[in-house]
């Protein structure tokens, strides 16, 4: 059986119709997926040769057509160098938004690590209405410097979180998740994560840390939110890999079908596990197609599009004609997972943003309502010269409009 699912990217600088070819659809007892159309626009720009935006992640206020979105800038002479943190607003579910705004509360501040002082930024900041507590909750992680801005090494990585004011149109100063004492979560963040937050208020809130003199790991925290403060409750499993590389990183958390799954980054290759019960996980796997062969995922992240028919992946790889392209970090594509061989399937892939040179691999994922989820992503402008291929800094909404209303929205 075969859907035709037709593709229209808008812009606001420019309009133009991609067609795509017809996707066919194989399941091993797979749910059939909703059809669905994507919607392109942009809604920011920055590119001066000094300076672009990065981390672009939205997320709506109490369930209205307000949403905020934040982003941080990026020296582009540097290494994840986030001097700050901005915001744009809807108030009409994406038609119109307001020029960046800087953010005083979420700004770096000066503190002595290891002796030195230096600015502590938040970054890697993702919003996410919380239900229970009826407030927007963002969750990232610290990213330590030394004075002339340069990344503290071994880096004392600590969660970050902080509560948007609607009242206000402004976030509370940001504060840090208080982990157990010693040297094991010395370096230990929800940096890029999609947390899930359960019926209760409670939020499994996936983490990656670096024990001293060990690569990075993987667990999954059950922490408790009364609307103003994070705290831990406990952990799970610790997950791990014994490869020459630096580790686990940027875990993403989804709950399908009453199984939870996890998706990891890693230098050589994505990985993904389940778990019964939320906290303790399986062996993790690499990521691979349907039909066994490798997706082509590596070193950057992967987070979840979840609809009540199907259950997505979002990722970049290898193979696309993208080799000029930074860690092979664009297009970023959607293809739907098969929940028993936790395997994407590869004729149900598509590309939501396309490849214009710059990577597109720092991501995130919003649920709008019940017949709207956006991925929101921007060109990523290093290294020098991606600019020749086309790309210019933009800021990305990808728009998935679904046929059928999903019915986990909210949930």
């Amino acid at each position: 059986m075969a859907n035709r699912r037709n593709f229209l990217f808008k812009s606001t600088v420019s309009l133009l119709a991609l067609s795509l070819p017809q996707a066919g659809f194989s399941f091993s007892k797979a749910r059939l997926a909703p059809e669905f159309r994507v919607s392109l626009d942009v809604v920011a720009k920055l590119f001066d040769g000094k300076q672009c935006w990065v981390h672009p992640r939205a997320g709506t206020v109490n369930g209205s057509k307000e949403v905020v979105m934040t982003m941080s800038t990026l020296d582009l002479e540097g290494s994840d160098v986030f001097k700050g943190t901005y915001q744009i607003r809807s108030s009409n579910g994406g038609k119109t938004w307001t020029s960046p705004q800087k953010s005083d509360t979420l700004a770096p501040r000066m503190e002595v690590n290891n002796g030195v002082e230096g600015p502590v930024a938040v970054a890697d900041f993702w919003p996410k209405w919380h239900e229970k507590s009826g407030v927007l909750l963002g969750i990232g992680h610290t990213a330590v410097y030394t004075s002339d801005w340069k990344i503290v090494s071994p880096r004392p990585r600590q969660t970050a979180y902080s509560v948007y004011d609607p009242k206000k149109q402004e976030w509370l100063p940001w504060m840090e998740l208080e982990m157990p004492e010693g040297d094991e979560f010395f370096s230990a963040g929800a940096g890029c994560v999609q947390r899930l937050d359960l019926p209760d208020g409670s939020i499994l809130l996936p983490i990656y840390y670096k024990p001293p003199g060990k690569n990075s790991r993987v667990t999954v925290c059950h922490c408790s939110f009364d609307g103003k403060a994070l705290r831990l409750k406990k952990m799970g499993n610790s997950l791990k890999v014994d490869n020459d590389t630096r580790g686990l990183h940027e875990p993403s958390l989804m709950e399908f079908g009453g199984k939870y799954f996890l998706t990891i980054r890693n230098d050589l290759q994505g990985y993904i596990t389940t778990s019964e019960d939320g906290l303790h996980y399986e062996d993790i796997k690499p990521w691979t197609f349907d039909d066994g062969s490798p997706l082509g995922n590596y070193n950057t992240q992967q987070h979840w599009v979840r609809h009540s028919d199907a259950l997505y992946l979002v990722y970049t790889r290898r193979g696309a004609d993208n080799d000029h392209v930074f860690r092979h970090r664009a297009p970023l594509f959607m293809a739907q997972v098969d929940t028993e061989k936790l395997a994407v399937i590869r004729d149900t892939e598509v590309a939501l943003v396309p490849e214009r040179g710059a990577r597109l691999g720092n991501f995130g994922v919003t649920e709008i309502s019940p017949k709207k989820t956006w991925v929101t992503v921007s060109e990523w402008m290093q290294p020098e010269g991606v600019e020749k291929y086309g790309s210019d800094g933009s800021v990305y909404v990808a728009k998935i409009n679904w046929n059928k209303r999903n019915k986990l929205f909210g949930k």
